[in-house]
């Protein structure tokens, strides 16, 4: 069959079929087995296609993934969250916006922590929401700064994101997550000085809180980020180091992370309980994805389609950068509607072979989707994080509300992808310094 004919099947069937409304992982991995079984020619197009999934999904690279999902899930019902927080109003709490500036730090915290978005925006939605509501703050300064917050936890590393980018595109996971420090520093830094300024221009936004504490009780509240700090300095500093690689590190983070919750004394019965349960739910939905989506990737792959894609794109007389911002739209669209992960895993053997021609760095490329990738956790209709704050957001928050209130944090999301698009060694610098 001609690649161009099998190209409009491939990515037609996609749409018509996740048009109906049926899960991304059981669309790809159906879609990639029918479509194997006529390619190669009766049942060894189904063992094709679902070896080669099963080989890729259980590579070393992405063993890491299990082990910082799992880590996330300890931290999540660790009690840190609360400890910080405590910190953040009895040093900030004075400063108008202070609270809200300090949920965006402590969401930069947490994803140095964790590799996905969700914890933060859940855990900060059930204590720094209900706090700053009952001080009066604007319910969408609220809902903004918070989903925006947690989306951090993919661009700051660790990130699970960056794990699945790096294994497809082949590129060092280690760079990958040195990479994302500056750009995540970067997009941290607008937040703070959008709600500073929001605050200040109008104080009814964030009003200052009317506790008062002594300098001893907020120094002993310093303590809260012995622990998070711990832990960041765990996981990189194995990495920078050349100790461990970025799966092995995710192990000692994990181990790392236990040790704070026992030391917090939150091994009890009920809490195990609901790490295991967060832990095992959300890795089973994301391998699930992972299986599907490199199940369509290999057969994109092996049926020449992608060698196909890229020798037409390349073949363009349009100027290269127009090729890449085309891939960056077609990012922003389908992380309306996609989890990220599949979205990689879908587009990866189309675009990254364009990416090589086009002779754009790959590690600098894999930032600039991540960051793409962080806009898709908040924006309509299907943003992670809004459905996360809606279901943790206590009563009088409609969704409405929750759509309104990302899109100035969309936008600055979208400065900071022109920022490293413009300027490649935002993302170069550092992984050049720390990784040899």
């Amino acid at each position: 069959m001609e690649p161009s004919l099998l190209a409009l099947i491939l990515i037609g069937a996609l749409l018509i079929i996740m048009a109906l409304g049926l899960p991304v992982a059981f669309t790809l991995g159906g879609l990639s087995l029918a479509i194997g079984f006529f390619v190669w020619g009766g049942t060894g197009g189904f063992y094709a296609v679902a070896l080669g999934a099963l080989g890729k999904a259980t590579s070393f690279t992405l063993t890491a993934i299990p082990l910082f999902l799992m880590m996330a899930a300890v931290l999540r019902f660790s009690g840190m969250a609360d400890d910080m927080y405590e910190m953040i109003n009895r040093w900030m709490g004075k400063i108008k916006g202070g609270l809200a500036l300090g949920t965006v730090i402590i969401s930069a915290i947490f994803a140095a922590m964790v590799g996905i978005s969700t914890v933060a925006t859940a855990t900060l939605g059930l204590t720094a929401m209900p706090a700053m509501l009952k001080r009066g703050y604007n319910k969408k300064l609220v809902a903004g700064a918070i989903c925006a917050g947690g989306a951090l936890g993919i661009i700051i590393p660790p990130s699970v994101i960056m794990i699945i980018y790096a294994a497809e595109a082949e590129v060092s996971a280690g760079q990958m997550f040195f990479g994302g420090v500056v750009p995540g520093l970067i997009m941290c830094s607008l937040f703070l000085i959008y709600i500073a300024i929001l605050c200040i221009k109008n104080p009814a936004y964030g009003p200052p809180v009317e506790e008062n504490f002594t300098l001893p009780q907020k120094m002993e509240s310093l303590k809260a980020v012995t622990l998070p700090m711990f832990i960041i300095l765990l996981v990189l500093g194995v990495i920078y180091t050349g100790i461990a690689t970025p799966t092995e590190a995710a192990a000692i983070g994990l181990v790392g992370s236990l040790m704070c919750a026992a030391i917090k004394r939150k091994l009890d019965q009920g809490n195990i309980k609901n790490m295991m349960a967060m832990g095992v739910g959300v890795n089973a939905m994301v391998f699930w994805i992972i299986l599907g989506a490199v199940a369509y990737s290999r057969l994109v792959t092996m049926t020449g389609v992608g060698e196909w894609f890229s020798e037409l794109v390349t073949g363009m007389d349009v100027n290269r950068w127009v090729i890449l911002l085309g891939m960056q739209a077609i990012f922003f669209i389908m992380g309306m509607f996609l989890d990220p992960a599949g979205i990689i895993l879908i587009t990866g053997p189309f675009f990254l072979p364009v990416v090589s021609a086009l002779g754009f760095d790959p590690l600098w490329y894999g930032v600039l989707f991540v960051i793409n990738m962080c806009m898709a956790y908040i924006t309509p209709p299907f943003g992670f994080n809004l459905f996360v704050i809606r279901a943790v957001a206590p009563t009088g928050i409609s969704i409405g509300e929750v759509y309104t209130a990302i899109w100035p944090f969309v936008f600055i999301m979208a400065l900071t992808l022109l920022i490293v698009a413009l300027v490649p060694q935002t993302v170069t610098w550092l992984p050049s310094l720390l990784i040899k």
